[in-house]
């Protein structure tokens, strides 16, 4: 895929930032000495865990160019390195190894996670949120267009990109390798202005690799009415106007056993 449209990713903030709220209150460490961010994005998951432990030393990481660009304008304090969450390597151990929202883009999830127990330093925990997208509406709506007789050769397929499995899947892969494993799903509401809002908030992650298969400009904005359509059917209008939508997303935590 093309690079992230940080400034497109944070119109919707609080939405994107509260599960990052949510997961960092649930990590049991009083005093993290360091804490690693995969896939910081522009900075906002970061700084609700500098918040927490001010202290601590905190490395985001991110991909993306753009991303990490953003980060050091918002958050110019904070330690910032583009690296890939897949592939990272270090000789520092981190107490708390951070991901909120990422590694739907990553494959491989039992390597992923042997490669995050070992960056973890002994009794350190790790920290994952991914949205569950298609257990949503939403999700559906964008695959069964994508798969369409109008759109199969240029978007079928773009699927595989993201990898997502059920919570019976990451709980084996977590009690092969982390003691006091919690794992939870939060079934958020997001109040949006209309039904354009639900398009706008998916256009800059879930619906981005579709549209970026497209040829040209009127393909995209094609296949955005065939979608913006198909929204208007799934999600009503409340008395006020406003549209919920519903967003489901999973959580774990897992703590690192300490050698006896």
């Amino acid at each position: 895929m093309s690079d992230w449209q940080p400034d497109l990713y944070m119109q919707f903030k609080s939405e994107r930032t509260q599960p990052s709220i949510d997961l960092v209150a649930k990590i049991d460490q009083v005093a993290p000495k360091t804490i690693i961010d995969m896939g910081c994005g522009p900075g906002n998951s970061t700084r609700i865990l500098a918040n927490r432990w001010p202290e601590s030393k905190i490395i985001g990481i991110d991909s993306s160019a753009a991303m990490i660009e953003k980060a050091k304008q918002e958050y110019p304090n904070q330690e910032w390195q583009m690296a890939n969450a897949s592939t990272y390597e270090s000789a520092m151990k981190f107490d708390v190894v951070f991901s909120n929202a990422v590694i739907q883009w990553i494959p491989n999830h039992e390597h992923l996670f042997t490669k995050f127990h070992a960056l973890l330093s002994n009794d350190g925990v790790v920290a994952v949120q991914i949205p569950q997208f298609w257990d949503m509406p939403l999700g559906k709506i964008i695959e069964n267009i994508a798969t369409a007789t109008r759109w199969k050769d240029q978007t079928g397929g773009v699927s595989t990109l993201f990898t997502i499995h059920d919570y019976s899947f990451y709980y084996d892969i977590l009690s092969n390798l982390f003691n006091s494993i919690e794992i939870w799903e939060t079934h958020y509401l997001h109040v949006l202005e209309n039904h354009v809002s639900v398009l706008e908030m998916i256009r800059s992650t879930g619906l981005k690799p579709y549209l970026e298969r497209l040829t040209d400009d009127s393909a995209r904005r094609e296949f955005e009415e065939a979608v913006l359509k198909e929204i208007r059917e799934a999600y009503p209008i409340q008395k006020n106007g406003k549209v919920l939508l519903p967003f489901n997303r999973l959580f774990f935590t897992g703590r690192k056993s300490t050698p006896v």
